[in-house]
């Protein structure tokens, strides 16, 4: 009267965790790369966005080495118009720079302020930003030569740097 009823298995959906995530090592030279477009692609792989297995509340990304950060470019007049802000919550004690300053003062915190506003704002965020590594006159040379670093992975760049919509 009624067909048998087939009781089907379900496949159950392969999510990632800290134990079963594979880290790969990255170098990346930013000699007169653009910064906004080069600290978008770093946040990509920081998080693990170019993975297949990526989960928002995983992290899965990968490391980076950033070297040659003095050798960063801007865009426009940023140069002189572009302010980095602080302040210590006591009224009147803001303090600015421009972006030349912060490139003579230190230029390896102008990528990681870039790329640090690009993640996510709470501990995880802390915990993939740890994973940037940057230098601002390396060169060839950087002392994480033992972990073996690839090339960072140029269909990512590429599609940023030129400013291809994916």
């Amino acid at each position: 009267m009624f067909p048998p009823v087939v009781i089907k298995k379900m496949v159950k959906t392969y999510i990632p965790n800290k134990t079963t995530v594979e880290r790969v090592w990255y170098i990346i030279d930013l000699d007169g790369l653009v910064l906004g477009r080069v600290s978008s692609a770093i946040a990509q792989v920081l998080i693990g966005k170019h993975k297949p297995d990526y989960s928002p509340h995983v992290d899965n990304g990968d490391f980076i080495i950033a070297i040659n950060a003095s050798k960063i470019r801007v865009t426009g007049a940023k140069e002189t118009g572009k302010l980095y802000w602080r302040h210590s919550g006591y009224p009147g004690s803001i303090k600015k720079r421009t972006f030349e300053e912060m490139m003579k003062r230190d230029p390896r915190r102008v990528i990681e302020l870039a790329v640090k506003n690009m993640l996510p704002k709470n501990r995880l965020g802390r915990a993939l930003l740890k994973k940037l590594k940057v230098y601002s006159d390396a060169g060839p040379s950087h002392q994480h030569a033992a972990q073996k670093p690839e090339e960072f992975p140029k269909y990512i760049l590429e599609s940023k740097v030129r400013g291809d919509k994916k």
